[in-house]
């Protein structure tokens, strides 16, 4: 008996989607920037909005690469 192949890549489509993202379960949610340049980053500070709304610190290469600095 023969396989449709459009089945196949069906049943191979949903079994890709139904793995769990392997780098969010491994990095932490934020870091500290003790921590981000331990780990072989930098600290980089973007404003955010117009007229000083505010900043968003994010360590950018390393070990912790594109977390939120607190």
């Amino acid at each position: 008996m023969r396989t449709l192949p459009h089945a196949v890549i069906a049943a191979l489509a949903l079994s890709a989607l139904a793995a769990p993202p392997v780098r969010a379960a491994v990095l932490p949610a934020d870091v500290t920037p003790s921590q981000c340049i331990a780990g072989g980053g930098m600290i980089v500070i973007s404003a955010v909005g117009q007229g000083g709304d505010g900043y968003t610190k994010r360590c950018e290469g390393g070990v912790h690469d594109g977390q939120t600095v607190t």
